[in-house]
């Protein structure tokens, strides 16, 4: 069978589209790991021992439950992780569970703007980490994370 000229330029054409897609999706996934490695360089300086980003301890700290306290310790809120917003599925949109606002995914896989500044991502670990674990997180904790929001990369079926 012969393409005329037109079909042979809009495959071309279509090759090109899909081509700049995946590169783009492809570069964002690269600068989660690049934020990746430059948190697990700093954890390995603090911690010689630390063998790299585990993306199965950031899957235990993604799901990890911390209890939330109301004042004081004697008066105890309720259990949180960052699943609670985010879903179990970090390939999957969240919603915050106080104000039911929407939150977009946190794989970069699903969400390519989600590591596009390294200074937002450290900002959001500085707010989130504060709000949830109830301190900053470690430098290897973050590696880890990210390595685990790394291997999610497809949403869930709803």
């Amino acid at each position: 069978m012969k393409l005329s000229h037109s079909m042979k330029s809009s495959h071309y054409l279509l090759a090109a589209l899909l081509g700049m897609f995946s590169v783009s999706a492809s570069a964002d996934v690269s600068t989660a790991q690049k934020i990746a490695d430059k948190y697990a360089t700093v954890a390995k300086t603090a911690d010689p021992a630390y063998a790299g980003p585990s993306a199965e301890e950031g899957k235990a700290f993604f799901n990890r439950e911390v209890i939330q306290f109301k004042g004081d310790v004697n008066t105890p809120g309720k259990a949180i992780a960052c699943a609670s917003c985010h879903t179990a599925n970090p390939a999957d949109a969240g919603k915050h569970i106080v104000t039911g606002k929407l939150i977009k995914p946190l794989s970069p896989h699903t969400n390519k703007k989600r590591f596009q500044s390294t200074r937002d991502v450290e900002k959001n670990f500085t707010k989130h980490c504060n709000e949830v674990v109830g301190s900053d997180c470690s430098s290897q904790e973050k590696a880890n994370y990210i390595a685990y929001l790394l291997t999610e990369k497809v949403p869930s079926k709803k």
